[in-house]
């Protein structure tokens, strides 16, 4: 069996195909990406923890066209292995620590129960609720005045296209667009916050520059899906929403469920510093490993009724924020901004369905909707 990674039926629900290469083998060869799959809980987890499989970026080609893509990239932790992983990782990690993002809840919920006082009997969820607020928490983490918050949506979503297995001439234009304007953006402009805070500890120019634009694309683009991914698959299971809604002191065990059920984030890559065995097979120097969370987040051998939507699902150890040395920095602020929202959202509105079928994007590594539509009766 050779997944397509692009094909219709596959980005609608890959959860079936994805059930099927891992009951087959939990590491796989994928001829036409090149790549192993590792698809079981358990081998995923240990192709993320495993220090010989790391983060080694290599520039897009053609290099010279993609240089403003590239230069974002290499200058990321994410893309980095120690000491430039360690160092970049423990001079940013004060701004993300539990203490710091705790304090922001406050101005988190007022954000989101605003954008809903806003909403009429219908309204979009992603583009009335989620994106706002996500844009309105890394704004003010880097100090983005509100006049040029409208701009992050579109450059976020310029430059996360080109993490998708097929990309076209289009697309990398569209990226290179996007790369130099933000990064042109980025150094003008007048430093307050977290920017501040990573110049003053010694990050290096373009250093800060690639930080912030991690921050964008991951806390955007994870924040936007995971809210609109989990709201659909409350609204399609409403005995879990009459449930949660019973019992609200589940919203942080619902938080993780939606994240498991259908992860915003489904592959990260990982390539061999060296030659590694993993069960039992050999992966040579050099060769790359997808690890897939979402064949890992529904796999029977972690999880009971893994395609079973369970808000009070305990213990849950999905995978969705990854593991061990590159696990994301944001999970904190990300699980913060989704309770929120899904708190706000409970509040606001006792009656809530779907009004129309939800339009999701065409993508398979970044999974989420354009447009979730709602219908809500708010005794207004």
């Amino acid at each position: 069996m050779e997944i397509d990674f692009a094909a219709d039926g596959f980005l609608a629900d890959p959860y079936p195909s994805l059930a099927v290469l891992r009951e087959r083998a939990p590491l796989s060869w994928h001829a036409p990406t090149s790549r192993w799959l590792a698809t079981s809980h358990r081998t995923v987890n240990a192709v993320l923890r495993d220090r010989d499989l790391g983060r080694f970026w290599t520039d897009r080609e053609p290099a010279d066209i993609l240089e403003p893509f590239n230069l974002l990239h290499r200058n990321q932790m994410m893309e980095n292995e120690p000491p430039v992983h360690t160092r970049l990782r423990s001079l940013t990690a004060k701004a993300f620590n539990r203490g710091h993002v705790e304090r922001l809840r406050p101005r988190i919920k007022q954000a989101a129960e605003s954008l809903l006082a806003a909403t009429g009997p219908e309204f979009d969820l992603v583009n009335d609720l989620a994106e706002p607020l996500a844009v309105t928490v890394i704004a003010e983490l880097l100090g983005i005045p509100e006049s040029d918050r409208h701009r992050l949506r579109p450059w976020s979503a310029a430059i996360v296209r080109m993490y998708e297995v097929n990309r076209t001439p289009e697309v990398e234009a569209a990226a290179i667009t996007a790369c130099e304007e933000f990064a042109e953006y980025l150094r003008r402009l007048h430093r307050t916050d977290l920017l501040s805070h990573l110049t003053g500890v010694g990050l290096t120019e373009d250093e800060v520059v690639a930080s912030a634009v991690l921050l964008l694309n991951a806390g955007h683009e994870a924040s936007v899906s995971g809210l609109g991914n989990g709201v659909v698959a409350l609204l399609r299971n409403p005995d879990q929403l009459v449930r949660l809604r019973a019992n609200v002191a589940l919203v942080p065990s619902a938080i993780e469920e939606m994240l498991r059920y259908d992860s915003p984030l489904h592959l990260f890559v990982r390539t061999a510093a060296r030659d590694v065995v993993v069960d039992g097979i050999t992966i040579g120097e050099g060769a790359q490993v997808a690890a897939l969370i979402g064949a890992a987040n529904r796999d029977p051998a972690a999880f009971t009724d893994p395609d079973g939507f369970d808000v009070g699902r305990d213990p849950n150890p999905h995978l969705s924020f990854g593991a061990g040395l590159h696990f994301c920095l944001g999970a904190p602020l990300a699980r913060i901004e989704l309770s929120a929202a899904l708190t706000a959202l409970l509040r606001h509105a006792p009656n809530l369905e779907l009004a129309a079928e939800p339009v999701r994007h065409p993508t398979f590594v970044l999974r989420g909707f354009e447009a979730v539509q709602l219908s809500t009766s708010t005794g207004r």
